[in-house]
């Protein structure tokens, strides 16, 4: 599947006590296939609406989302969960691993409930990959901030998707573990091909990426290259 990106003067409302409320105004760009992005911006800026947008978590009030020929802003909720399991991978500031689960378990949960027989060996080669194979029978709770935050982008990739949305994945980390996941996403995103769009506070993260987009007011404020700061 073609994984580039293309948003169409994407409005998002949301409604309130005091009125409606513009989270997104208007907001077009383009994401290349296979490229990675980072989207900065101040708090309540709209990044985290924009990723949801962008992954069919949520609609646009106005304005389209295309992923390749999908415009996954016109599909129904239920084709839209369908994309996202085929077509999606998302990795969060929270890991939200399932603590009664293991390692190995909670990156081919996926493939479980789909009936798929290969999930568990998928997953355990993908665990060896990412040097998490001496963990992947443990539980989420036994393992440091940063080895669960790995296992999450294991979670997120196990399938292989088109595009992965990344929501401040090293906001709880401490530097060196949040260097280490993000040299993790680049890996596994050029491993893959994989479009990669990622929200951060972090500019020595935003600067690896191929580009940065800034948002303030749910407004975009310029496409910028990473060396570009």
């Amino acid at each position: 599947m073609d994984a580039s990106i293309h948003v169409e003067s994407v409005v998002v409302e949301h409604a309130t006590a005091g009125g409606p409320v513009c989270a997104l105004d208007g907001v077009s760009l383009t994401v290349d296939a296979g490229s990675s992005v980072a989207v900065t911006g101040p708090s309540g800026c709209g990044k985290s609406t924009l990723l949801g947008v962008l992954g069919g978590l949520a609609l646009p009030t106005a304005g389209a989302v295309r992923i390749g020929g999908e415009e996954i802003s016109s599909l129904s909720e239920r084709r839209r969960s369908d994309f996202r399991r085929t077509h999606v991978g998302f990795v969060f500031q929270a890991d939200n691993l399932l603590p009664f689960l293991t390692v190995v378990e909670n990156v081919g949960l996926q493939f479980a409930l789909d009936g798929e027989s290969t999930g568990v060996d998928r997953s355990l080669d993908l665990l060896d990959k990412l040097g998490l194979a001496n963990e992947a029978h443990r539980l989420p709770d036994h393992l440091s901030g940063g080895q669960r935050q790995r296992a999450a982008v294991a979670r997120a990739v196990v399938h292989r998707p088109e595009v992965i949305l990344a929501d401040e994945p090293t906001g709880a980390l401490d530097a060196a573990n949040a260097a280490g996941v993000i040299d993790l996403l680049l890996e596994v995103q050029r491993e893959i091909g994989a479009t990669l769009v990622m929200v951060t506070h972090d500019p020595g993260a935003a600067s690896r990426m191929d580009r940065r987009i800034g948002l303030r007011d749910g407004r975009v404020t310029g496409p910028l290259a990473s060396d570009d700061r």
